[in-house]
């Protein structure tokens, strides 16, 4: 089954993108403006980050939150 979102290939782009440091040359060298879109992709990244966390979290755990949810697991 092909996913047209999921593509490793470019996530190890940004992620040599930032070790290699070139990010931070890029905004040391950046327009104001350019140093703007930076930030925000970095942001948004961020949020992504998050929001990819929070989904593997539900993924990877879902059947303790539906237990949970239907209160096979409350300890009260």
């Amino acid at each position: 089954m092909a996913l047209p979102l999921i593509n490793a290939a470019y996530l190890e782009k940004l992620r040599e993108y930032f070790v290699s440091g070139d990010i931070v040359f890029d905004f040391e060298n950046a327009s104001e403006a350019d140093k703007g879109e930076i930030l925000d992709f970095l942001e948004t990244l961020m949020d992504l980050a998050e929001a990819a966390d929070a989904t593997a979290t539900r993924l990877i755990f879902k059947d303790a939150y539906l237990a949970s949810a239907q209160g096979e697991n409350s300890e009260m």
